[in-house]
């Protein structure tokens, strides 16, 4: 069977379920297990390369393309062709994340190509994010690996449950970008809950949305993760520094008290993936470090 992964989430699924050599095309972004940085590149993305940019920039200019309609990606058609996979896994669920399966399929039909399989993965809720494993197993005809993966994720979460379940709930606030500010959505909120603390200003299985700065300080959070999409650590701790100087994030409760944390998001959190439940217990040990074993080195560090 060929495969291709148009999302790092996917890569991910797939190399977990033991199907990494079936694998013919990723994205530019596919980098985790590091033999995915190996397969030809199918999708890269469209926004300029070159010198860093900020998160205003970055969104302005995801902004502009998106209102104008304009390509974020990039597909190799005459890889496609040459290929001919058999399944190509993608998502509906940001059009910001990876080529919407719409145009995926269009791609294909231009191609000759209409027997190819278009799986569209499209989580809301951290239970969803962990039932794709079993969807793609099953679909991969992988269905007994898909299972025992879930089944394992699962076991972790509730662990991580059990646990918060003795603790104090605390409020905290997940922010998933700088400029304009915005607050985690999607499953965060329930990876907030389960590690026993109450989500402040996002929603439960509903899209990360634009706040401002005093909505965040009125929340009162007693915790702030730094968590923004598609960053590694590094790159979070340097944009939280300028982050966490605005006056309104400087005096919420969380800030006071050096309970600021900056998270490698891409890694953990920002994929719905097999390193969600990862993601999971690091932010655990954010909440109550008293109660949950310290992370891993580089996965998390505290900003204030």
């Amino acid at each position: 069977m060929k495969i291709v992964s148009l999302l790092p989430s996917a890569t991910e699924i797939v190399y977990a379920l033991g199907l990494g050599e079936d694998l013919v095309g990723v994205t530019d972004e596919c980098d985790f297990p590091p033999d995915a940085v190996t397969k030809p590149v199918v999708s890269r993305s469209a926004l300029p390369q070159g010198r860093p940019m900020s998160s205003r920039e970055i969104d302005a200019v995801v902004r502009q393309r998106v209102e104008g309609d304009g390509a974020l990606y990039v597909l190799d058609r005459d890889l496609l062709r040459r290929e001919r996979p058999d399944v190509i896994l993608t998502q509906d669920l940001c059009r910001v994340c990876a080529v919407p399966s719409g145009e995926v399929q269009r791609a294909l039909d231009e191609l000759g190509l209409p027997d190819a399989k278009v799986i569209s993965l499209d989580p809301n809720t951290l239970d969803e994010v962990i039932d794709q494993l079993e969807l793609v197993g099953k679909q991969l005809d992988r269905t007994d690996r898909g299972v025992e993966l879930a089944t394992t994720m699962r076991s972790r979460v509730e662990k991580v449950r059990e646990t918060a379940r003795r603790l104090p709930t605390i409020g905290v606030f997940c922010l998933e970008w700088a400029e304009p500010p915005f607050a985690a959505g999607h499953w965060v909120p329930e990876m907030v809950e389960a590690a026993g603390a109450t989500n402040l200003v996002g929603a439960k299985g509903e899209s990360s949305r634009t706040v401002t700065y005093r909505e965040i300080r009125d929340a009162n959070p007693e915790v702030i993760v730094f968590m923004p999409c598609g960053y590694y650590l590094e790159e979070a701790e340097e944009e939280a520094e300028r982050t966490f100087q605005h006056p309104e994030l400087a005096d919420t409760p969380a800030a006071r008290n050096g309970n600021v944390f900056a998270v490698d998001a891409t890694s953990f959190f920002s994929r719905p993936g097999p390193r969600i439940v990862d993601g999971l217990e690091i932010l655990a040990w954010a909440v109550h470090p008293e109660a949950y074993a310290e992370p891993p080195s580089g996965t998390i560090a505290r900003i204030k």
